[in-house]
Parts: structure tokens; C-alpha cells; sequence
């Protein structure tokens, strides 16, 4: 059986990081963009790897252009902008595919394990969110609509598991 500790990412920089670095962690996993309509939920994002992230939490943001091409800069200015706007200060990877042919293995993964609505395997748009567990396991899919505010609950419930 997979886990979410089976696959890599390269980071924003340029490096591969692998996912069992955050073995025995809770993972917030985000599909970003950085002009988008949720943009702003970078500082939700921010506050629950502030409040959390001591506790446990990884937050992992992994930019992606697929969605009304919302995040076309380079990976140094993706970085920039969530940066100087938002302060974020949680791990940012390279931008990635996450739906088709090029979708990044981790997406493809994420999204046969949770399905969207009527049993979607596609992400629907920027800001779709997937709750890991401690043993590298997705717990739940969030939509784009869904608040990081929102999936306090949900996140204190997995931390305390």
C-alpha cells in the first residue's frame, strides 16, 4: 500500500525533497496559484503553519499554472510574490501539473485516494487541499471554496490521532 511517504517534490529551489522527511507528521497539501480569487487563503495557510506547525503540521504548497494560467511566473517569482505578499514561510515546491498526462505522480496519487465530488479523480481548481495523517495517509479532500480556518477541526483531530 502507498503513502504519501513514497513520493518526492522538488522544492522551489531547485532541490528534491523527499516526503518521508515528514514521517510521523500531519500534511496539509495545497494546489496554489498566485492570481487566483483564493490567493488570500496563502495567509490562512500561513496561520495554521504558524499555529501548528510546532504541534506537527507541514503545510506544503506546490504552485501550479493549470487553472486559467493564474501562477505563469517563474518559480523564483512565485516564490517572491508569496513571500512579500503573504509572508510564507512553509515549504513551497516547484510548480507541477496536477491533473493530466504530466500530472505529478504525488497528484495523481492524492486524487485516487480522495475523490472530489460524484467521484472525480481531476482537481478542480486552485486550492484544493488533501489532509495527510501521521501514517502518510490522505484523510480528506477539501474544495478551493473550503477556508484553511475551516479545516482547524479537522487538522487538531489528525494531530492529536
Amino acid at each position: 500500500m502507498k503513502t504519501v511517504y513514497d513520493f518526492e517534490a522538488l522544492q522551489i529551489n531547485g532541490k528534491t525533497v523527499a516526503l518521508r522527511k515528514f514521517k510521523g507528521q500531519v500534511m496539509l497539501i495545497v494546489n496554489t496559484a498566485s492570481a487566483c480569487g483564493f490567493t488570500p487563503q496563502f495567509a490562512g495557510l500561513e496561520v495554521l503553519h504558524q499555529k501548528y506547525g510546532g504541534k506537527g503540521l507541514v503545510v506544503l504548497g506546490f504552485p501550479c499554472n493549470q487553472f486559467g494560467a493564474q501562477d505563469s511566473g517563474s518559480n523564483t517569482e512565485i516564490a517572491e510574490f508569496c513571500q512579500l505578499n503573504y509572508g510564507v514561510s512553509f515549504p513551497m515546491m516547484a510548480r507541477i501539473d496536477v491533473n493530466g498526462t504530466q500530472a505529478h505522480p504525488l497528484y495523481q496519487w492524492l486524487a485516487s485516494e480522495a475523490p472530489g465530488l460524484l467521484g472525480s479523480k481531476s482537481i478542480k481548481w486552485n486550492f484544493t487541499k488533501f489532509l495527510v495523517d501521521k501514517d502518510g495517509l490522505v484523510r480528506r479532500r477539501y474544495a478551493p471554496t473550503d477556508t484553511p480556518e475551516s479545516l482547524t477541526q479537522d487538522i487538531e483531530t489528525a494531530l492529536a490521532a
